[in-house]
């Protein structure tokens, strides 16, 4: 079932809960009880369903409670929260396991519906053992409900242990293939800057963006060189706090910010296909290159070992971003590092066309041959673009998709090759390392002040932003415009809307102003009013005579 159809199911099982609670008498003990429970394998999206509920329920808030078990609120608070037994319980099935086994939650005769939303993310991410202990908790006979953008194996599996003569519902959009227009580039590492850079910086894309990378220092690296620029966008991964997580996508959908940086990681292992063996090999590396970093961490000091565990701690497993997220009018899908799978692919050009609305996704493909030719910003994953994206084609050929080639004239874009050069070699391994810590200690304040002082301020939102630069050092600030000489035939020059005739006129522009000049001509303005109120310079003849005259009389 794909997501835009599945949010039209809610109504119908909201609307059996309140039938089955007017039935009841108001002094009747059974009206308090848990009815629901919503499995999801991310943190995200159990907020945003929550979200979503209390939006339906607005009217009918009284008599429909709904809890979010999937936070990072302590087991304590949630066991007073269930204490009022609310009617629906959204959680992931670690949580809700959690809460089962300690009796805070109990559902063995009130269940009458089991959500399990993302079904396929939800056995990869390695719940199938709290799945099956919590059937043990659950009654003989409730509704269950499961919610699948890909049909698996694993769902298959799902469907033999929670399912009984299951009716299949499976829907098709006619419509999508024409909505979602796909394009790829052929180009070097270095090149991808380049051409982020111009489309970004050219406006090529109008519209909300969100642009794909495949581990966190890379979605840094990205934000501080579009910094180098002046082009504000936010850090999407698993390492922020997961109410920032939340206030970000929320800031995104009303359109507060314009680009966004998101790492997948979360969904790194989990998406990985199983009809080949390619798959493996890029896990593969991208543990090696973990294990890189940590037999590097052992030559530094102990303190720098503490904080690397600290920091690696820090990541929440249950993040995940290119999966159920709600990304509401998304213009374009970048992948600027290629997905490690086709099933990545997939969900993340999915984040985009939705909803009847039209939308495209651009891909960056590295050929073989220049991967690692430059490898300050060279990626792991690189190396197996050529093979996915070949796997990818023949997938979306199955549903009569195309990827189109994005044409660029690279000569026409060459006058840009030393800007970002010069915007790559600031950024730096140390740079990037002092960017991750500071945005995640700012972010741990925010999420502190989103969680206390927000509550009950919530006007006081606006001012918290998400976007701000991270790392200003070595940022040039006529990196921000671009000469007219330098404007390929692409695009019109930034932020001018005349033509070449009105800049004829306009004479020699130096690039600084010398102030000595500048005195110079204060100088011979106040020379020159001195001279026309000098009364000796003015003054004439015949005006004295009738002064004279005039003193005379009196």
């Amino acid at each position: 079932m794909t997501k835009d159809h599945a949010v039209q199911k809610p109504s119908r099982w909201l609307q059996k809960i309140l039938v089955n609670k007017d039935a009841l008498p108001e002094s009747s003990s059974e009206r308090t009880t848990t009815r629901s429970i919503i499995l999801v394998p991310t943190r995200e999206l159990a907020v945003q369903i929550t979200k979503f509920l209390n939006d339906l329920l607005i009217y009918c808030s009284n008599d429909v409670k709904v809890a979010n078990l999937a936070g990072n609120v302590p087991m304590q608070l949630q066991k007073s929260i269930l204490l009022e037994k609310p009617d629906i319980v959204v959680a992931t099935p670690s949580r809700a396991l959690a809460h089962l086994e300690s009796q805070s939650l109990i559902v063995y005769n009130s269940l009458e519906t089991l959500v399990i939303d993302e079904a396929d993310l939800i056995l990869s991410y390695g719940y199938e053992q709290d799945l099956q202990k919590i059937l043990t908790y659950l009654p003989k006979i409730f509704q269950s409900l499961l919610m699948s953008a890909t049909l698996t194996k694993d769902v298959e599996n799902l469907k033999q242990l929670l399912l009984r003569n299951p009716a299949i519902l499976t829907l098709h959009e006619e419509k999508e293939d024409n909505l979602l227009t796909q394009y790829a580039v052929r180009c070097s590492e270095i090149d991808k800057f380049l051409l982020i850079y111009v489309i970004l910086k050219l406006r090529l894309i109008h519209g909300k963006c969100i642009i794909f990378v495949n581990d966190i220092d890379r979605c840094y690296r990205l934000k501080l060189f579009l910094e180098q620029f002046s082009i504000k966008s936010c850090v999407l991964n698993s390492e922020l706090p997961l109410n920032s997580r939340y206030h970000i996508v929320q800031e995104f959908n009303k359109g507060v910010y314009e680009y966004i940086v998101a790492t997948d990681e979360g969904d790194f292992k989990s998406e990985q296909d199983t009809d080949d063996e390619l798959d493996e090999e890029v896990l593969e590396d991208s543990e090696s290159n973990v294990d890189e970093e940590v037999q590097a961490s052992k030559k530094s000091t102990s303190e720098n070992k503490s904080k690397k565990k600290l920091r690696l701690q820090k990541k929440d497993k249950e993040y995940g971003v290119s999966r159920g997220v709600d990304f509401i009018n998304v213009a374009a899908v970048i992948n600027f590092d290629f997905p490690t799978s086709a099933k990545s692919y997939t969900h993340r050009v999915g984040r985009t066309a939705r909803a009847n609305q039209k939308g495209m996704s651009l891909s960056f493909v590295v050929p073989k041959e220049l991967v690692g030719q430059n490898k300050n910003v060279t990626c792991s994953t690189a190396k197996h673009d050529e093979k996915i994206y070949s796997r990818v084609e023949k997938k979306q050929s199955l549903t009569n998709s195309v990827i189109k080639p994005y044409s660029f004239e690279m000569k026409q874009l060459e006058g840009f090759r030393y800007r970002v050069e010069d915007a790559l070699r600031a950024v730096t391994r140390i740079a990037i390392k002092e960017a991750r810590l500071k945005d995640v200690k700012t972010e741990i304040l925010n999420s502190e002040k989103l969680k206390t002082h927000f509550e009950d301020n919530p006007n006081d939102l606006k001012i918290l932003r998400h976007d701000i630069t991270i790392h200003p050092a070595r940022v040039q600030q006529h990196m921000k415009h671009i000469p007219s000489y330098l404007m390929p035939k692409i695009a019109p020059p930034s932020g001018v809307n005349s033509t070449q005739d009105d800049n004829e006129d306009l004479g020699y522009i130096p690039f600084h102003k010398n102030p000595r000049n500048n005195h110079k001509k204060r100088l011979s303005k106040n020379r020159h009013k001195k001279r026309k109120n000098d009364p000796l310079k003015t003054f004439s003849i015949g005006d004295a005579f009738s002064t004279n005259k005039k003193q005379r009389k009196k």
